[in-house]
């Protein structure tokens, strides 16, 4: 026999076996809405918040991150849940998406980080605090333009977001996370940018995860993952979900009630 095949076979044979279904029900301590991706849609998000304001006079929300870029009103959306966390901290909570995390890392290096910023929205985000690039203009320019418009204060509130929160066995992050891990010992990098085996691993410890980041189109719940980013900035849709013992209802801001 081939010296490969030989090698290939003794790793295939003992290959770890295929990971448990999940089936833990939903037990949050409390109930609460979580918000997909918001990008700059300024007005899909007052449209949600209306929704949510329908359902429960004092509704927990958590955002999932990425707030700003690709939108056109990062400035605005930024400042409003500023204000809203400042007014609310028992009640509105915000993590730190990818997107947020390539800002600061922009105003921590421009020139380093400037570049794939740009690639990824930030033209847009630039925009928004009225801050234009032009040909002559380099990443330290436009970062010293930026963080001025922004202010120390809203830098310190972003660079102060967490990137988990969790309320029974119902976690809420930006992109995914590690099933091979407890969602305690979660990197911020994974919480943010994902893990490869999230979308087709189970976790085997009953925790479910709430998720932004991977555009769906409608939010979805499976195998413990709950998938809330519709991709508000190109379809104009910003879903949420409202999270219960038990129970799951998915909402947008086109949500009416009789």
């Amino acid at each position: 026999m081939n010296l490969f095949k030989k090698i290939l076979g003794r790793r295939s044979s003992g290959a770890r076996a295929e990971a448990a279904p999940f089936d833990a029900p939903l037990a949050p301590e409390k109930p609460f809405f979580a918000i997909g991706d918001i990008h700059g849609t300024l007005d899909p998000f007052h449209d949600l918040l209306h929704v949510i304001e329908q359902v429960d006079e004092c509704p927990t929300v958590i955002c999932v991150g990425d707030y700003i870029d690709r939108g056109e009103r990062s400035a605005e959306i930024l400042g409003l849940l500023r204000r809203l966390t400042q007014e609310f901290p028992d009640l509105v909570f915000c993590l730190r998406g990818n997107h947020e995390q390539m800002c600061i890392d922009f105003l921590n290096d421009p020139e380093r980080s400037g570049p794939r910023w740009m690639r990824h929205g930030g033209l847009q985000t630039l925009a928004s605090y009225g801050v234009a690039k032009t040909p002559d203009t380099t990443m330290t320019d436009l970062r010293d333009a930026l963080a001025e418009a922004m202010g120390t204060g809203m830098i310190a509130w972003l660079e102060s977001l967490p990137t988990l929160w969790q309320s029974g066995n119902v976690a809420v992050v930006h992109a995914g996370a590690d099933p091979a891990l407890p969602i305690t010992e979660q990197s911020d990098k994974t919480l943010m940018w994902g893990h490869a085996d999230f979308h087709s691993v189970p976790r085997q410890d009953g925790i479910w995860v709430v998720h932004g980041h991977t555009i769906v189109p409608q939010p979805q719940a499976r195998d413990g993952r709950i998938a809330i980013d519709t991709g508000a900035y190109a379809t104009g849709t910003l879903s949420g979900a409202y999270i219960c013992e038990n129970d799951l209802v998915f909402i947008d801001q086109k949500l009416k009630f009789d």
